[in-house]
């Protein structure tokens, strides 16, 4: 199956065991901006069909904490709170997209907004804030 991936997303730089299961993710840097995408799978819904809630937070949560990580040399970024509204759903064979941006990057906080898009909806918006310590 093609994936009709949109222009400017190629696959994910990133693996985790946490989103091994979605694989394939894809991603691409805008400015600031780090999006996160895929098409939305069976896998990725709830049982009434709709995109699961746990799978957009848990995105948010790694597109907002990348998007600080790449302003910040030799950081990573532990979540220290992440707020998730949910404003509508995606379904399946949608495209799933999370666009993060850094607001404030500092030397051990920093924080962070996530638009999430199924197609060209807005389905949901995110914040979080993230303890930035040195990579070991």
């Amino acid at each position: 199956m093609t994936e009709n991936i949109p222009p400017g997303f190629a696959r994910h730089f990133r693996k985790s065991p946490v989103t091994d299961p979605w694989e394939p993710l894809y991603s691409r840097r805008d400015g600031d901006m780090f999006c996160l995408g895929l098409r939305i799978a069976k896998s990725h819904c709830n049982a009434r069909g709709m995109l699961h809630g746990g799978v957009i937070s848990a995105l948010a949560d790694n597109a907002l904490g990348i998007s600080c990580v790449l302003q910040a040399e030799n950081m990573s970024a532990l979540t220290i709170n992440l707020s998730t509204d949910f404003l509508s759903t995606g379904i399946q064979g949608e495209w799933l997209e999370v666009r993060a941006e850094p607001s404030k990057v500092g030397r051990t906080i920093a924080f962070a907004g996530a638009e999430i898009f199924s197609n060209d909806t807005l389905i949901a918006r995110a914040s979080g804030i993230f303890k930035m310590i040195a990579r070991v």
